[in-house]
């Protein structure tokens, strides 16, 4: 029995290296790309522990990539990001999600990790004022804020949530209602003067839907890093009254 499973792990452990070296010379787009769909599948609870730690390497490649890219800049705003790149600054948010689900014995490092990546996303959404200045003043103070306070944040940010979901609705709908426009008349004739009109609409409706996408994906960071410190804080009370315990009857 004990040499099955040996053969097993074996083979298991060969499959993980071959779909790393599948991933190897990957360039930052297309590893962005399959990083993303398993994000993807991890949010609806759609993939394994497998393909979760598959994920987080994935994205743990993409950040170093983006780092020695340099990317983005400390002196830049989002107005100096290129729309191509807006993507790129999710990296540390999906990392940070899917740190999150990692399994282990210990979950109190992956609590951790966890935060260390939702607090790099937003760090770099601060320095490129993505971020609206109240919920700045807020993640400032932390705990120090009052309940009322808190409680006011809580629903300006749901707000922007459910701002940032409806416009990225708006711009699927136009996209789609575009993309039936232009098959209908490309039965007709052909529209050169047109295409230069709709690849610009393109262009701007990408750049909209980007930072739609991180406007919402910040509103969940936020609320992610305060239930994940909470945890941690919980986690850390229990280790402490279990080391009191061990010393007190067992040391």
């Amino acid at each position: 029995m004990g040499e099955v499973e040996d053969v097993s792990n074996r083979m298991e452990a060969q499959l993980r290296v071959h779909a790393a070296e599948d991933d190897a010379d990957l360039p930052l787009p297309a590893l962005f790309d399959r990083a993303s769909h398993l994000h993807s599948l991890a949010s609806s609870s759609s993939l394994d522990q497998e393909g979760i730690r598959k994920g987080v390497d994935l994205l743990r490649r993409c950040d170093d990539m983006v780092s020695k890219l340099g990317l983005f800049s400390s002196n830049e705003t989002k107005e100096d990001v290129s729309t191509a790149n807006l993507k790129y600054l999710l990296v540390p948010y999906y990392l940070g999600e899917m740190t999150e689900q990692v399994e282990q014995e210990d979950r109190i490092p992956v609590l951790k990790a966890s935060q260390d990546h939702l607090k790099e996303f937003i760090s770099v959404c601060e320095a490129l004022e993505l971020i609206p200045e109240d919920e700045l003043q807020l993640y400032r103070q932390g705990q120090s804020e009052t309940g009322a306070n808190r409680r006011a944040q809580k629903v300006a940010r749901f707000k922007r949530q459910k701002a940032a979901e409806t416009k990225l609705q708006e711009i699927k709908e136009r996209k789609e209602r575009r993309g039936r426009s232009l098959r209908a008349t490309a039965l007709s004739a052909p529209i050169e003067a047109g295409e230069e009109d709709d690849l610009e609409a393109d262009g701007e409706e990408e750049r909209e839907a980007w930072l739609a996408t991180i406007s919402l994906a910040l509103c969940k960071a936020f609320d992610l890093v305060d239930m994940l410190k909470k945890e941690e804080e919980m986690l850390l009370a229990v280790k402490e009254r279990k080391e009191k315990f061990i010393a007190l009857h067992i040391g």
